[in-house]
């Protein structure tokens, strides 16, 4: 456990505390904030392993099984709606669980991630199970957005606070783990902005098309050539990476169903498919999102450039780039600054739903203007 927490102080602390030699003495509430990536979740997973060790005939096993997340008295809940957690997702898997004494163990364990997403309907309810938990019962809030979560959620929970690993962490742990190469690992590890899951995202997978794609779009704004319409090939990955989560979500549906009597079996069937809507919207406008804050990163490094501080940039493989699109004749830092903004903007309203296609064609056609 205090393996897991090493690097976060504050975490080390209470949770040293409530795992230490003289026995268990956790508290039935936490909510553990700090960047995507900083390890919350593993050290939810490894202080559910010590509360379901204890007592147990076979501390060992019990442990093994709640890393591994296949503990009975471990519950572990993620937001079923496209940008929010339901109440549908907590209902009974929480609220009807926790009442119920253990299945093995002394204790149950829920874990709920990304807590700041309940909608209010899902925190109003869970709101009760706080304010008077069984004495066997551990819930353990996860969240990159504290200030998000209901402050009367938050008054209820004790605070363990992790912090954002540097951008040499995270480079190093790239290169020594995933084999990235150094130059490409230290870039990523700077663009991800302390987030360790988009650093190791744009590392792998299509995580550098999709940087490509942003870097395309950014400099087809910067040289005023949208006639490619550069916004195609991020809206493309967007696509397939949600149907990729959909298609997830259906396979795991339909293993379930089939241990399901047929009435049972059917009904899990039509809520899967709606799940799987979800799935599909979240991790579509989460690439888009993604996209466009790399755009952002590009007009700000070339900004740093213009500006003569080129040591500041976070596309550090990509230098020449950044250096031939400073160079442009009459392009000031101040009007990047002000194509910056119009990205941060677009972020915001693209989380209103409208149609990405459009958004990204109309702010494309704005940042060639400001730019040209």
């Amino acid at each position: 456990m205090l393996e897991v927490v090493a690097r976060h102080p504050h975490a080390r602390a209470i949770l040293g505390a409530a795992v230490g030699p003289d026995g268990v003495s956790a508290s039935h509430a936490y909510l553990f904030h700090g960047p995507a990536g900083s390890g919350k979740a593993e050290a939810a997973r490894a202080l559910a392993a010590e509360l379901l060790a204890e007592g147990s005939p076979d501390p060992d096993s019990a442990r093994r099984r709640a890393l591994e997340g296949v503990h009975p008295d471990l519950t572990w809940v993620t937001p079923g709606g496209a940008n929010e957690m339901l109440v549908g997702d907590i209902d009974e898997a929480v609220v009807g669980a926790v009442a119920r004494t253990p299945f093995e163990a002394k204790r149950r364990v829920f874990v709920l991630e990304r807590a700041d997403t309940m909608n209010d309907q899902a925190a109003n309810k869970l709101l009760k199970t706080l304010e008077e938990p069984p004495p066997f019962a551990h819930l353990i809030l996860l969240t990159d957005k504290p200030a998000n979560v209901l402050p009367t959620i938050v008054s209820r929970c004790q605070l363990v606070r992790f912090e954002a690993p540097t951008p040499a962490e995270l480079s190093d742990r790239l290169q020594t783990r995933h084999g990235v190469p150094p130059q490409t690992a230290d870039a990523v590890a700077r663009l991800s902005l302390g987030d360790a899951n988009r650093a190791l995202a744009l590392a792998l997978g299509d995580g550098p098309a999709l940087r490509h794609a942003a870097e395309r779009y950014a400099r087809a704004a910067l040289r005023g050539e949208l006639a490619g319409r550069p916004w195609i090939e991020i809206l493309k990955i967007a696509g397939e990476r949600g149907e990729k989560a959909a298609a997830e979500v259906a396979e795991r549906i339909a293993a379930e169903a089939e241990l399901l009597p047929d009435r049972d079996a059917r009904r899990v069937k039509r809520e899967g498919e709606t799940t799987a809507r979800r799935a599909h919207r979240r991790v579509h406008g989460e690439t888009i999102d993604h996209a466009l804050q790399l755009v952002s990163l590009w007009l700000r490094d070339v900004a740093c450039v213009t500006d003569g501080v080129p040591d500041l940039a976070h596309n550090v493989d990509r230098a020449d780039a950044l250096a031939e699109d400073a160079g442009r004749e009459g392009l000031a830092a101040g009007r990047l600054r002000e194509a910056v903004a119009l990205v941060e903007e677009a972020r915001t309203t693209l989380s209103l739903n409208p149609s990405e296609e459009l958004a990204l064609e109309a702010l494309a056609s704005r940042l060639a203007r400001t730019l040209g």
